[in-house]
């Protein structure tokens, strides 16, 4: 059984997303909007087709009625000046721009245990140059999934690398690792 997606739409959650797409986006980034969001059914796998659970309604029903997280994610691209690439093209002519990174930023500002801290999970998708990443926070929180490149990441804090849930937002930034080119 479906059930039909809802946003958070509580005024902190909308305070912190507002101030997020206030701080703009840089000229390396893009966002990643809802069509490259996985939808998930009740046993966390992947769904297709949306439904509506029929119920009773309470008083509290709306603050603690399961819904989806507020996010703002950021898609890193660049150029990768790789030698085939310093060899076929130049600084008028740059090559394709390549996925380098991501930013995920997941607002739970109603998070109902706040001793808990969201958590996320790799997970295999269809296709093997893909797979989906799984933020899971607990009540009264649904999962959000995303398909992400399927590469190796830089786990340093040097090169970018954070998870932090701070003040009722998850935090999730990393970028891949590059491929050196040998002779």
């Amino acid at each position: 059984m479906w059930r039909r997606l809802r946003y958070d739409d509580s005024t902190a959650a909308l305070a912190l997303l507002s101030a997020e797409r206030g701080r703009g986006l840089a000229a390396d980034e893009a966002t990643l909007g809802k069509q490259d969001e996985v939808l998930l059914g009740e046993d966390g796998g992947e769904g297709g087709a949306e439904g509506e659970v029929v119920g009773r309604t309470y008083w509290w029903q709306d603050k603690y009625r399961p819904r989806k997280p507020r996010y703002f994610n950021r898609v890193k691209t660049g150029w990768d000046w790789n030698m085939y690439n310093r060899t076929h093209y130049d600084h008028d002519n740059p090559p394709p721009k390549t996925v380098q990174g991501y930013k995920f930023n997941v607002f739970y500002p109603d998070l109902i245990d706040k001793t808990k801290a969201p958590t996320f999970f790799m997970e295999r998708c269809d296709n093997p140059e893909f797979t989906i990443i799984r933020f899971h926070a607990g009540p009264p929180y649904e999962d959000v999934a995303f398909k992400i490149l399927n590469k190796e990441w830089e786990k340093s804090h040097k090169r970018g690398f954070k998870c932090l849930f701070e003040r009722g937002i998850l935090s999730l930034y990393f970028n891949f690792k590059r491929a050196r080119y040998r002779r």
